[in-house]
């Protein structure tokens, strides 16, 4: 499910908030699905349960998931557009990345496959 690269620049519990945010996001887990718990986790992964805790909290507070007391965590359902300044700040970072690859010699084509690439598989899964 997750993997850790300890020759990444990036801490564990943010490897960890990554790894889950790809499977939210590219729709593998659904909403409502229960993540594993922080000590199954951490057993798994063999890092310290507040690593898996904080990586955790930083989901929740992001609006990936949310947890029930006594039940654990759980994928929060897709947000429609809720969150207007975190959208906001997408489209700024796709725009730089779009200005980016037009000024290395990115085709339009090949941006246009890519953005039609990533909605196809979203349909389809």
């Amino acid at each position: 499910m997750i993997s850790l690269d300890y020759k990444d620049g990036r801490t564990l519990h943010e490897q960890i908030e990554h790894g889950f945010r790809e499977l939210i996001i590219g729709g593998i887990l659904k909403a409502h699905e229960q993540l594993p718990s922080v000590r199954e986790l951490s057993i798994s992964l063999t890092v310290n349960p507040n690593t898996v805790q904080k990586a955790y909290k930083e989901l929740e507070t992001a609006g990936y998931i949310y947890s029930v007391k006594g039940k654990g965590n759980f994928v929060a359902p897709q947000s429609q557009g809720k969150d207007e300044k975190r959208i906001a700040g997408l489209y700024d970072e796709i725009t730089s990345a779009v200005k980016e690859l037009m000024y290395l010699g990115g085709k339009k084509e090949e941006i246009y496959s890519l953005i039609n690439n990533i909605y196809s598989e979203r349909e389809e899964g």
